[in-house]
């Protein structure tokens, strides 16, 4: 497979860098990183974006387990996910799949999540949630690979970087 463009070399590093500091802006709130990586994760898997799948499985083993990973996309059956979570992966569910129903995100999903967390943690939710949408609809339009960034300058120095903050 090959990608389609290079969103990086047309756009330049600042569009990558607006994304990444949107993205950024959720560790400002009282959401566990681990959730918000579970969101970025059914989101992507939602919209097929392997890159982000890849990705997300990455940078979650620091933080969560395999099976906790794999299980994501069967998070309803799962014993592994925690009341809080649940809601949130459901929230994530119906903001991501607006066109699916003729009420998007439903007062009994709201509702749920907003049993578990305050208004600054749904913010943050909700805008994790656009995050990895908009991400994923530019890598899956673009057909980026997965993988590829993974071999990059970039993803070596942040990997450097975890090892040394896991220590």
């Amino acid at each position: 497979m090959q990608a389609r463009l290079n969103v990086v070399a047309l756009l330049g590093p600042e569009a990558i860098s607006t994304m990444q500091a949107l993205g950024k802006l959720t560790e400002n709130g009282s959401v566990p990183p681990r959730t918000l990586r579970l969101v970025h994760l059914r989101a992507s898997q939602i919209n097929g974006c392997s890159v982000c799948v890849d990705l997300d499985r990455r940078f979650s083993r620091s933080t969560d387990t395999d099976e906790r990973l794999f299980l994501v996309a069967a998070w309803r059956d799962a014993p592994v996910f925690s009341d809080a979570e649940r809601a949130a992966l459901a929230l994530t569910e119906a903001v991501t799949r607006l066109a699916d129903r003729s009420d998007p995100v439903p007062d009994e999903v709201w509702n749920e999540a907003a049993r578990h967390y305050d208004e600054r943690a749904l913010a943050t939710l909700v805008l994790m949630i656009a995050v990895a949408n908009t991400w994923n609809r530019v890598n899956v339009a673009t057909r980026q690979v997965a993988g590829e960034w993974a071999k990059s300058a970039e993803a070596k120095a942040l990997a450097d970087k975890t090892a040394a903050n896991a220590h």
